[in-house]
């Protein structure tokens, strides 16, 4: 009876290695768990693989001379529908400070996931700790009063205004202490580097940590005696712009954004079972991207809803933008108005013209067009701390509610350096899509 038992574990052993598929001495490859590909991400549209001629349909009245035509293609993607909004980008700052409470000031091992089994710790096997996101909540658990029975108070005394810094008293988290550290791989540094048997894949790793929170202060630096002080106090705290979108923000933070919410899915996925990388990466679009998902699909179209006017047949703005000399109310709004403002494009984008001119991924560069592939183009560059300003241009694209309509053209590029933020700069997030076309069930 024994050894009928052990014939039938030894049986049983044979096809789960197998994952019930002999070989047979074949070539049948390795079963992987299947992942849904049409499923889109929240909050974004799927963009379809197409081509389409770069550069401008219009005059240069800028005499720019740099937005030369070229037909490219470009993969298929996701991308956020409206740009990124206030209340989006407070989950990141909310992320950050709880994350920095816990593991800088409370040290607590309440609020870290406990491996199972018997006298287990929050600590690994090799020391790291993960933060329990489901005891942390909405916060409550950290900041909450101590009428509720909180007691971190004194703990977190540190993370607030010191001394002269507080007004009336009052304990306000230090802002500047936010700031959020990543690594990532730099691809294109790797790929230039593959030859050198002498470089580590360390020297491929760019490490950044980057103070976060958005600066508030450009509603007055931006301009010369502007009476912006309301919008400093509340644009980014007020709910009333929750849905309005986030500005302030630098490329690097906009960057740095983009490899939080990389992980946010990544961790949520392994927790699920799932490959960490389920979902591709989340990035800035580049240039191309921006603007073919611009053009909604359409040939030749100077703006994203299509023919060569601003205005629409019954005479109604259709953009966020600066009208005529100065008559800013006269689309709606006086500065910003809500990300789902306005009709979206033919792909389902919202205000890719106007409103907030937007971050690309792409590095500026007068002649890039000439020098970039057709497949997919971008020119990219890493500036370093170092690095002349030149480099440290990026493309901006889609113009803002300050521009004037030249800027809210399709073919339109700006730029402005990483390390700036505007009171009229946004941004939103692409990801690839993991296939040919979203329609194929192959």
């Amino acid at each position: 009876m024994r050894k009928i038992y052990f014939i039938a574990l030894a049986v049983i052993m044979a096809a789960v290695s197998g994952c019930g598929r002999a070989s047979n001495g074949e070539l049948v490859g390795v079963r992987q768990k299947r992942l849904p590909t049409t499923q889109i991400p929240l909050g974004m549209v799927y963009v379809p693989a197409g081509t389409f001629v770069m550069g401008q349909t219009d005059q240069d009245i800028t005499f720019a001379q740099i937005a030369q035509n070229k037909q490219v293609t470009i993969p298929a993607f996701f991308m956020d529908e409206t740009e990124i909004t206030n209340s989006e980008y407070h989950q990141f700052v909310n992320w950050v400070r709880d994350s920095i409470a816990i593991t800088d000031y409370l040290k607590d091992d309440q609020f870290y996931i406990k491996p199972k089994g018997k006298g287990a710790t929050a600590a690994n096997a090799d020391g790291t700790k993960y933060i329990d996101w489901k005891k942390v909540g909405n916060g409550a658990a950290i900041w909450g009063s101590k009428k509720k029975g909180n007691t971190n108070a004194s703990k977190l005394q540190n993370m607030y205004y010191q001394g002269e810094d507080k007004i009336f008293g009052r304990n306000e988290v230090d802002v500047r202490l936010l700031k959020y550290d990543f690594a990532i791989m730099l691809q294109r540094e790797a790929a230039n580097h593959r030859g050198d048997k002498n470089r580590k894949r360390s020297d491929n790793i760019y490490r950044d940590t980057v103070a976060i929170y958005p600066d508030t202060l450009v509603w007055l630096a931006d301009f010369s005696y502007a009476q912006n002080e309301p919008l400093v106090e509340g644009y980014f705290s007020h709910p009333a712009f929750a849905e309005y979108p986030v500005v302030g923000v630098t490329w690097r933070q906009a960057r740095a954004f983009t490899v939080w919410r990389t992980n946010l899915y990544a961790n949520y996925a392994q927790s699920k079972g799932m490959p960490r990388l389920s979902r591709l990466p989340f990035s800035l679009p580049s240039e191309a991207e921006f603007e073919y998902a611009a053009r909604g699909g359409r040939i030749g179209n100077d703006y994203p809803w299509g023919g060569p006017y601003i205005r629409n047949a019954k005479g109604c703005l259709m953009a966020n933008f600066k009208p005529g000399r100065g008559n800013y109310i006269d689309d709606g709004g006086a500065y910003t108005v809500n990300v789902k403002s306005y009709f979206p494009n033919d792909f389902g984008l919202y205000n890719m013209a106007g409103n907030v001119a937007e971050w690309t991924s792409s590095a500026y560069d007068e002649s890039a067009s000439t020098f970039t592939h057709d497949l997919s183009p971008t020119f990219y560059y890493e500036a370093k701390a170092n690095d002349p300003e030149v480099l440290k241009r990026k493309v901006i694209k889609g113009g803002s509610w300050k521009d004037i309509g030249y800027f809210l053209q399709n073919s339109t590029k700006s730029y402005e350096y990483q390390d700036t933020a505007k009171s009229y700069i946004g941004f939103r997030c692409v990801t690839a899509f993991t296939g040919r076309d979203i329609r194929d069930k192959h």
